[in-house]
């Protein structure tokens, strides 16, 4: 592997082209289904809107398109009459509602739902929703202020199986450092990840905003990097994925709530704070000043669809076999084009 140091500013923030968002709404009614018994959600709604059920985490920065796609009357633009799921946990939770009918789509993370997917759910991804939102700090004290001081250490996380801890292995990898024998990984309960730090268990941590962001108010943590450092600048963080049985029933109905979550993300990236503002209005943590720096700092402009984002799930897939999360014998060529659906073409 590489051995050059993962230089934070390296490559910069370079705006992605605009995905052109098709004019005019569909019209589109749900075909009946089941899935094991259970009536899907999607259904013929009043005014020829089709309901469908979105799985969402009602504490997670990252999700801020969904409740501007609502409260803007984007979803009833493409004729959707959208019900959101809450899920506090982690994002696998999504994943599992959505792969047994329990929601018709999610927004979720792609480094949490890469692993489960190599398992066969009948989930597809549909849009990279944006980027950033995962966070490698330090401690000023302990001297872990870049990629090469972490060798030996300790690195805390919310859990073994998280983006972080999964992401900055890659990363750790990339720079030489093993991430299996060369640091150390240790859960502690998400809130307190610092405290680990300032008891001197932990010489760093990583997660996820808006937890990580908030923790770096105390001054004695440093940002190290983040999943839009060096390379990653244009690499998606969080998707939009489908139940399969929708797309092959009503791909309409689909590919208008592709274009309404893309779309809404445009208004994120254009006006944060108002974004910040219906996303705290939903239950969201922080201030509204707080979220809108949040939402400034990631790269809700940043929407890809078609082959670049099969090209970056196959890169995730690649970069996870890696460090043992990916089985050595999946074919990540496969694996892309199975879970990656285009229904805006």
């Amino acid at each position: 592997m590489a051995g050059n140091e993962f230089d934070p500013e390296a490559n910069g923030r370079l705006t992605r082209r605009h995905l052109l968002l098709a004019a005019g709404a569909l019209g589109a009614t749900a075909a009946a289904g089941s899935l094991g018994g259970r009536v899907m959600a999607a259904t013929a709604g009043a005014a020829g809107t089709t309901k469908l059920s979105l799985a969402w985490n009602a504490t997670a920065i990252c999700t801020a398109s969904a409740p501007v796609a609502k409260e803007r009357g984007i979803f009833a633009k493409n004729k959707l009459d959208v019900e959101f799921v809450n899920f506090g946990g982690s994002t696998e939770q999504l994943l599992e509602a959505i792969a047994t009918g329990k929601a018709d789509a999610g927004i979720g993370m792609a480094l949490r739902w890469i692993k489960p997917l190599e398992q066969g759910f009948d989930v597809k991804i549909t849009a990279g929703v944006h980027g950033g939102c995962l966070r490698l700090i330090g401690s000023k004290a302990a001297g872990t202020t870049s990629i090469q001081s972490l060798r030996g250490k300790t690195i805390a996380v919310a859990d073994m199986g998280s983006p972080g801890k999964n992401f900055f292995s890659v990363v750790l990898g990339k720079n030489g450092i093993d991430p299996d024998k060369d640091v150390q990984w240790r859960v502690y309960p998400p809130d307190l990840l610092p405290l680990a730090i300032e008891k001197g268990e932990a010489q760093a941590l990583t997660d996820n905003d808006p937890r990580t962001w908030l923790f770096l108010r105390d001054e004695r943590l440093v940002e190290i990097a983040t999943n839009l450092s060096g390379e990653y600048a244009q690499r998606t963080c969080c998707v939009l994925a489908v139940r399969g049985s929708l797309i092959r029933e009503n791909r309409a109905a689909a590919a208008a709530l592709t274009r309404a979550v893309l779309e809404a993300g445009e208004l994120v990236a254009k006006n944060p704070k108002d974004a910040a503002t219906l996303f705290s209005d939903y239950g969201g943590k922080g201030s509204v000043a707080d979220l809108t720096t949040m939402l400034q700092s990631h790269a809700h402009h940043d929407q890809i669809t078609g082959d670049e984002l099969k090209g970056q799930i196959k890169a995730y897939a690649d970069e996870l076999k890696v460090v043992n999360v990916i089985k050595p014998s999946t074919d990540t060529t496969k694996f892309a084009d199975r879970v990656y659906a285009n229904v805006l073409s």
